[in-house]
């Protein structure tokens, strides 16, 4: 069994007491996940995302659509695909639209009670070869090179149909521009998400911009997201009464501003925890080290069982977890939904 660093809140301010450059280093401002988040609707709830081109370093494929089975299979296997949109449907993406998981660098998912839109930084397919392909398949050409191009429910299933391979309904209208594609599940939602420049809550977009690497899969989640998602109201009664009892000997607990969870290169996973203010932060860095070294109920068994809990800190508003998985545990797919005792609200 590998040795639990648990970092209490008082080491961690006198690690970090150099200075406030020491903690701004911790993270990495202009993150890929931080960038795509930026461009995502102000509305969304729930982000996830995922960087292609660093889950190909991870398992060694080639950017190659001949190596897109590979590189699902071993993505699977390592838990780098997990928070895709798009896998389902990589086959049909592949073999029709001239792109896929197996070519691109990344995509997020953003979804919201209003539509769902993905994000997908094309790479090196251009703009021409996939508008191309969007007019062979059908969809109708918009009036600007940037406009949507319409394709809807029928058209759709009619490609789906005539393969035999699986579409994501994400894919009924499509965007190029800049060198990404934006494709959403309802056309007047997908104008929307073009035309905004709000950008995310500050307390998402402080936390997709604080992972100490950017990650190669991550989900991000709202306050409102976080505390309905992550519940323990999920669980059981007998799981929930556990957990009653679990976190009234932890110690106190704040409700978070937002939550995030990533995968990062190499293997290690990180969670973060906004709160409300600084001192919320050191009180939850305690409470959130015991809960996470401790039993998993409504997820079975303790999390020690899928990982070692390295460091917790606190920095500034923020709550970092620094995870080690063990082998072959499913960390990112298994506690990005709920119950997860330790993100109790």
């Amino acid at each position: 069994m590998r040795t639990r660093i648990l970092l209490t809140t008082a080491v961690a301010v006198l690690l970090l007491g150099a200075g406030l450059v020491a903690v701004r280093l911790l993270g990495i401002p202009g993150s890929t996940l931080g960038e795509a988040v930026a461009l995502a609707p102000a509305d969304a709830q729930r982000y996830t995302f995922t960087d292609w081109a660093a889950v190909r370093e991870e398992v060694g494929a080639s950017a190659s659509e001949g190596d897109l089975a590979e590189l699902l299979d071993a993505g699977f296997d390592a838990d780098l695909t997990s928070a895709s949109g798009l896998v389902a449907s990589a086959p049909l993406l592949s073999a029709e639209f001239g792109w896929s998981p197996a070519t691109v660098d990344w995509e997020l998912l953003a979804q919201s009670p209003e539509g769902a839109v993905e994000i997908v930084a094309l790479g090196e397919a251009s703009a021409e070869s996939v508008t191309d392909r969007l007019a062979a398949l059908g969809y109708q050409r918009p009036d600007e090179d940037d406009g949507v191009w319409v394709g809807g429910t029928e058209l759709l299933a009619g490609i789906a149909g005539r393969t035999g391979l699986s579409a994501t309904p994400t894919l009924q209208y499509v965007a190029v521009r800049d060198g990404l594609l934006w494709a959403g599940d309802r056309q007047p939602y997908l104008e929307t998400a073009l035309a905004s420049t709000d950008g995310p809550a500050e307390a998402v977009a402080d936390l997709a911009d604080s992972f100490r690497e950017s990650p190669a899969a991550a989900v991000v989640y709202t306050a409102d997201h976080a505390c309905e998602s992550l519940a323990m109201g999920q669980a059981d009664e007998t799981d929930q009464a556990t957990a009653d009892q679990l976190l009234a000997a932890a110690g106190k607990i704040n409700p978070v501003t937002a939550f995030a969870m990533g995968l990062l290169p190499g293997g290690d996973a990180e969670v973060l925890l906004g709160f409300e203010n600084d001192d919320q932060a050191r009180t939850n860095a305690d409470t959130r080290a015991v809960l996470a070294a401790g039993p998993a109920p409504g997820q079975g068994g303790d999390f020690s069982d899928r990982f070692a809990v390295r460091e917790v800190t606190a920095e500034g508003t923020m709550v970092r977890l620094s995870l080690e998985p063990e082998p072959s545990a499913f960390v990112l797919s298994d506690l990005s939904s709920g119950p997860v005792l330790f993100a109790s609200c």
